[in-house]
């Protein structure tokens, strides 16, 4: 079974429950690292581009649900997205002041004030059903179920999005929860300029003979928790676009995260490393990130090089892609801010 990006992440943050909350903060910044360009969070991820003109719903619409389940919207007035990715779409097509809710990884300045329905990842059925939602909208990995089916059994219309794997991915989410919310022409105007900034970015790679290295390491210092990603972390799409490899996957990890060891390190013989911003603060900063077993001795920790992305964005696949491999690429081959 090909492993899902959210799944494999929501397994992870199983095991820091308690800590993960921080990880998502608006703007999340990267600690201060001093002279490395390392720890650079990219520029204005904590905000999403609504589409100029606001479009008007055409509903009634069905649609099929990735569940398999046929899915009928009456009417969306009140829409949660149990997502910070979800959230992300529905907002950048214009809908943002629909939305009555927001998952905790919703961290963008736009949804900030609205309250949070779920906790440490597991939705709460009460809390989304006091807010009377026209439509739920819901990742594959959206739990526990005994709450989803709580929500369908009030007749809330669910709709579950298939998951983000990686750079294809963008179009079809975003087509998705664009016809559930009977904007079909705003989904497809959406596509095409997150797709259009994407190969913009791409075209600007410098073109080098040797492709960087990179690993994308997951990071929670407060519980100890240092992971190397492998096949189906999410990241391999993303490296791959920025012209670089995927240091983790081409040595033969095929775990979605391994506990980081000096052998995974020495395999995958990174000449970068790529952390979320707030797992690289939780490990105390570049500093601290150096220090964990094996990270000194490649090529990336002897030259302290080190990619920091916001937790909230660097996975998600969606409207704000470009701005995530723009940070990329910029922390790999140069100093632009």
């Amino acid at each position: 079974m090909r492993t899902r990006v959210a799944g494999a992440l929501l397994s992870v943050l199983a095991l820091t429950a308690t800590g993960c909350g921080s990880g998502g903060g608006p703007g999340g910044g990267g600690p201060d690292g001093g002279s490395d360009t390392a720890a650079r969070p990219a520029a204005a991820a904590d905000r999403v581009e609504p589409l100029a003109d606001p479009p008007e719903p055409q509903l009634p619409v069905t649609v099929r649900s990735s569940d398999g389940r046929e899915v009928t919207v009456r009417d969306a007035r009140r829409v949660v997205p149990l997502s910070g990715s979800l959230s992300e779409i529905v907002f950048t097509l214009g809908l943002g002041d629909r939305v009555v809710a927001r998952d905790i990884t919703a961290t963008f300045a736009q949804a900030g004030k609205l309250p949070v329905v779920t906790r440490n990842h597991d939705v709460s059925a009460e809390s989304v059903l006091s807010l009377k939602p026209d439509l739920v909208l819901a990742e594959a990995t959206t739990g526990p179920e005994e709450a989803m089916d709580q929500i369908r059994d009030a007749g809330v219309p669910v709709l579950v999005v298939a998951p983000a794997r990686g750079l294809g991915d963008v179009g079809p989410r975003i087509g998705a929860v664009a016809r559930s919310l009977g904007v079909p022409a705003a989904g497809k105007e959406l596509t095409e300029r997150s797709e259009q900034r994407i190969a913009a970015v791409r075209k600007g790679i410098p073109r080098r003979g040797d492709r960087p290295r990179v690993a994308f390491l997951y990071l929670r210092g407060s519980a100890s928790v240092h992971l190397i990603g492998g096949r189906g972390s999410g990241a391999t799409s993303l490296l791959e676009a920025a012209g670089a490899v995927d240091a983790g996957a081409e040595s033969g990890l095929r775990k979605d995260f391994t506990a980081i060891t000096t052998e995974a390190l020495s395999g995958a013989a990174p000449d970068a490393i790529l952390v979320m911003s707030k797992g690289l603060e939780s490990v105390g900063g570049v500093d601290g990130l150096v220090e964990i077993p094996g990270v000194a001795q490649t090529p990336a920790g002897m030259n302290r090089r080190v990619v920091a992305i916001e937790d909230g964005v660097l996975l998600n696949y969606g409207p704000r892609t470009d701005r995530v491999l723009t940070s990329i690429v910029d922390q790999l081959y140069g100093d632009t801010p």
